[in-house]
């Protein structure tokens, strides 16, 4: 496995917030604990906006799960960085030199570019990391990796499927996989992190970001199907290998088992044997 080239990492970050800092920036002079501040200010967004959700420039990493993925979009590897201790600022790290080691391959994320990769960004700067690679802002703007349209270095599935923002996406990830048969949500959801950070359950949450990373990674094949640069016949016997390949670590991950035991293959309308035509490839796309 050392020898194949990693040409994808499919990422998800959970995170949490950070007491002190919202006590300290939003309520100084309140002598508010640190759960006390996250509370308030959870409430406070919920009486403005009718949601709790704190923004990320208040939060850090708690959890981030990476799979690593063949040119040939088969799955090479899913881990869970620094785990079990989970320090934020070895997280980010950990993700970020990674990147590099493996070649700077596509990131690949399911709404990354407007949560996921500004909170890693905003965790490099207050942990002091350089990320000279990644923002290398001397070029133009197009070449930049972190250039919205570059899709070679950030590939955001949710941008995808919305024509970058210009529809909204009802449903987020949990629809996507779903629509594939794969298990979507099945007992955390995202808003249940900080209070499970909070009660100490970070095995679990680095769990559910396991399987976050999973649907992702099926709903990433099937966008690649989109793109045409993927037969929904390879994609088919990929998603076959990839089961056998959980079911043969599902005794050493829980996750994988757990994930398994939701597992539903995708309701095929074709004919056995009979698949769509593929549309024409351009020379640049065939390239």
């Amino acid at each position: 496995m050392a020898s194949v080239k990693v040409r994808y990492l499919i990422f998800d970050v959970e995170s949490v917030a950070d007491g002190d800092l919202i006590s300290k920036v939003r309520y100084p002079g309140d002598s508010l604990s640190p759960a006390e501040a996250v509370r308030r200010y959870q409430q406070e967004r919920l009486e403005k906006y009718e949601s709790d959700f704190i923004p990320y420039s208040y939060q850090v990493p708690a959890a981030i799960v990476v799979a690593k993925v063949a040119p040939t979009y088969e799955l090479l590897d899913l881990v869970a960085l620094d785990e079990p201790q989970l320090r934020p600022h070895i997280l980010t790290e950990n993700f970020w030199r990674g990147w590099e080691m493996y070649g700077r391959p596509t990131l690949v994320s399911f709404n990354g570019r407007n949560f996921d990769l500004p909170l890693l960004e905003l965790a490099a700067f207050r942990f002091g990391i350089s990320l000279g690679s990644w923002l290398d802002m001397h070029k133009p703007n197009y070449q930049q990796l972190r250039y919205r349209y570059n899709l070679d270095s950030q590939l955001d599935l949710l941008e995808v499927l919305t024509n970058f923002g210009a529809v909204r996406f009802s449903g987020g990830l949990n629809l996507a996989a779903s629509l594939l048969g794969k298990p979507g949500k099945i007992d955390v959801q995202g808003h249940m992190v900080q209070a499970m950070y909070e009660e100490g359950k970070t095995g679990e949450i680095t769990q559910y970001c396991r399987c976050d990373v999973l649907d992702t990674y099926f709903v990433f094949l099937r966008t690649s199907v989109l793109l045409g640069q993927l037969s929904l016949e390879r994609e088919q016997e990929i998603v076959a290998q990839t089961k056998h390949w959980l079911e043969a670590r599902a005794d050493q991950v829980p996750a994988f088992r757990q994930y398994l035991d939701h597992w539903g293959d995708w309701v095929n309308p074709w004919q056995p044997g009979e698949y769509p035509r593929e549309a024409p490839r351009s020379e640049e796309t065939a390239n």
